[in-house]
């Protein structure tokens, strides 16, 4: 079996030697280096030709965002960050990092196992990831590419589109009855979420987002959010509702729901245990959406490894909603879009950079 080689890049030289010797005595994975700080790291990663990289962002010197600036245009190895709190990481991960596992607690019990099992998740998920530059991530709309999903679903094959159009600002006061639109997202999925809605228009049909994040990181990421959007963007609170022009994401280890609320919409964001291993879990909100809101959705799954939110779209297109899956090519780690697809779940695989025709273009249909 291939190990996968893996250099560590982190300046605490107590918390360095703890990830080399716990991911060193994993057989799945080979250190094969390690740096002190960015700098070090860069004169090593040559030579060193790892599959996949942690980095820390704060060192001393050149930071980890700059490292990514500066190196990946050369050197495209996938990366996973392993940072405190720190509003930095979206930084980073727009300059090209694949993910983020959030430090551990070292002294809080069951934390350093926590943080160990989610690290190695991702890093055997990374080391398959494309790493995408910013310069890699067009801001106009491609192609869609679309094909056949599974018979064995029991779904209609999805039609096929051939080009997209710029973004039309001009909808109808119904949406084409839209109600809601339900986004999924993983790994790759900040920057996968922002390129699809920072080209919405300020009016929008309310719009329910969960990305696979830890608590803390999601009210930083929807501030984020809400300063380059034309749309509201908040992280969600319990109790509140889905309106027309506003984001609302699942807050991170709460599980978000849409639910009736008299004649419209609100969420619930409740502590539950983990679903399709994941809280929040993009099943949870789809499965709510497919019940609640039924043809009056949209739902999209976004770039993302594992099954997530597969069979949630699924019950989504049974329930009459129009779905979109992002494509294989313009995923990070196409995962979650595939397994969707698989299912007969998605209506239509699009390019990342055009799911925002395909939206306008369905909520602009004649009711």
């Amino acid at each position: 079996m291939h190990k996968i080689r893996l250099m560590i890049v982190d300046d605490s030289i107590l918390f360095r030697n703890w990830l080399v010797q716990n991911l060193g005595a994993d057989s799945r994975f080979e250190v094969v280096g390690y740096a002190v700080n960015a700098l070090d790291a860069k004169n090593k990663l040559p030579q060193i030709k790892p599959d996949i990289m942690t980095l820390d962002i704060e060192m001393p010197g050149m930071t980890g965002i700059d490292f990514l600036r500066e190196v990946l245009p050369v050197h495209p190895v996938p990366i996973i960050l392993v940072s405190s709190l720190n509003v930095r990481v979206f930084d980073a991960l727009a300059a090209g990092a694949v993910d983020f596992v959030r430090k551990p607690d070292m002294n809080m019990e069951g934390g350093k196992e926590a943080f160990l099992n989610t690290l190695k998740s991702k890093l055997c998920a990374g080391a398959e990831a494309k790493v995408r530059l910013p310069s890699a991530i067009p801001t106009t709309a491609r192609h869609i590419t679309e094909g056949v999903t599974t018979p064995s679903a029991g779904m209609p094959p999805s039609s096929s589109v051939t080009t997209a159009s710029p973004v039309s600002t001009r909808l109808p006061a119904n949406f084409g009855n839209i109600d809601v639109i339900a986004i999924g997202a993983s790994t790759g999925g900040t920057e996968a979420i922002l390129e699809v809605v920072r080209q919405f228009p300020a009016k929008m049909p309310g719009i329910v987002i969960t990305q696979h994040m830890p608590p803390g990181f999601t009210a930083m990421y929807a501030e984020r959010l809400n300063r380059i959007c034309q749309l509201k963007v908040k992280e969600a609170s319990h109790g509140d509702k889905v309106i027309p022009g506003q984001i609302l994401l699942a807050p991170g280890g709460l599980q978000m729901r849409v639910i009736r609320m008299g004649s419209g919409y609100s969420v619930s964001c409740t502590e539950e245990a983990k679903v399709s291993g994941h809280k929040p879990s993009v099943d949870v909100l789809f499965d709510s959406v497919a019940s609640t809101v039924k043809n009056r959705a949209i739902g999209i799954i976004l770039t993302g490894m594992g099954a997530d939110g597969a069979a949630g779209m699924l019950r989504m297109r049974k329930a009459g909603a129009y779905t979109i899956g992002q494509n294989r090519e313009t995923c990070v780690v196409y995962g979650m879009p595939m397994e969707a697809y698989r299912a007969g779940g998605v209506c239509v695989q699009s390019a990342l950079s055009s799911i925002p025709q395909v939206v306008m273009a369905r909520l602009s249909k004649p009711s």
